[in-house]
């Protein structure tokens, strides 16, 4: 089976959306994250833009498939599965992880009912990620090559011949090479520089 090791995000916070339903406001934004302090510092900045506002709703997504997918959905106040379960759909539908939708709701003095705030809060946040860019990006691993200077052009050719992504290096007497290998390639690549003689390769 082919190991998936590509996934969906945004680079950037989306611009800002607004849905309106019976005098109701819901404005609905994206943002990249990459952890649950980048979630709590946005809300917490969007809670101080919209200080009047009744409801802050979200839902997040962080991780990938290949390495454990952890995702959380909050109502704040609105009935049980009414806002953060719809919100959570979008992003779901949207394909995406490493990512936040908060929909802010302004209360217009009507009702909408459960349907209505479903449906509400899913539009706000659909037309927040369609208001994204939306990239791919791969999956990698990092490994570190550690081999002795008299060993560079071995470790160089393979580099070349595979075309592959150094992200730092010390080249001293003694030699290390950081490079990131899409995961799919990772154990190939790493079976390589494991059978060289001399050259020394680890995950970091």
């Amino acid at each position: 089976m082919e190991i998936k090791d590509t996934y969906k995000t945004i680079t950037k916070p989306s611009k800002e959306v607004l849905f309106k339903d019976k005098n109701s406001k819901f404005f609905g934004y994206a943002f990249p994250v990459l952890n649950e302090d980048e979630v709590k510092s946005h809300i917490e900045d969007l809670k101080k833009q919209h200080h009047t506002a009744r409801h802050w709703c979200y839902a997040y997504q962080l991780g990938t498939e290949a390495n454990k997918l952890s995702y959380r959905a909050n109502d704040d106040g609105e009935p049980n599965n009414s806002a953060g379960m719809p919100i959570y759909g979008q992003i779901q539908s949207f394909e995406l992880t490493n990512i936040l939708v908060v929909v802010v709701r302004y209360f217009g003095g009507v009702k909408l009912g459960v349907g209505g705030l479903i449906n509400a809060y899913r539009t706000g946040a659909q037309m927040a990620l369609e208001a994204s860019k939306i990239v791919e990006k791969t999956i990698n691993i990092e490994y570190c090559l550690s081999f002795a200077y008299k060993n560079m052009n071995k470790v160089m050719r393979i580099i070349k011949e595979k075309n592959l992504n150094v992200t730092h290096q010390v080249l001293e007497l003694d030699c290390k090479i950081y490079i990131s290998v899409r995961q799919k390639e990772a154990n190939s690549i790493f079976e390589i520089f494991d059978h060289l003689f001399e050259i020394k390769i680890e995950e970091i």
